[in-house]
């Protein structure tokens, strides 16, 4: 029996918010799970669309979508912890 990723509910499958934004992590939050905690408190589906982490910072451009409030929450939660986030208009990955 095969697993269908679609299946995992996380309120994405309903009508909610999807939104997508670049991350910014100070060296000091690399090693911190923000999006796990992120994901797992706020029920957000989340698809890391590039991503880039040396030593010193870290910079992600994530597609998030959930029920209402959960994808705004969720950026509140990254932003209090001290994550830059700004939005991205467009397609991250066409030319």
């Amino acid at each position: 029996m095969s697993h269908d990723p679609g299946a995992d509910n996380c309120g994405a499958d309903r009508p909610g918010e999807r939104r997508i934004v670049r991350l910014q992590y100070p060296e000091g939050l690399i090693r911190e799970p923000l999006l796990s905690r992120m994901i797992l408190r706020f029920r957000i589906l989340a698809n890391i669309r590039r991503a880039r982490v040396t030593e010193t910072a870290g910079e992600m451009v994530l597609e998030m979508s959930g029920e209402p409030g959960a994808v705004e929450s969720g950026i509140r939660y990254l932003q209090d912890a001290g994550v830059i986030v700004e939005p991205v208009l467009g397609d991250v990955l066409s030319p």
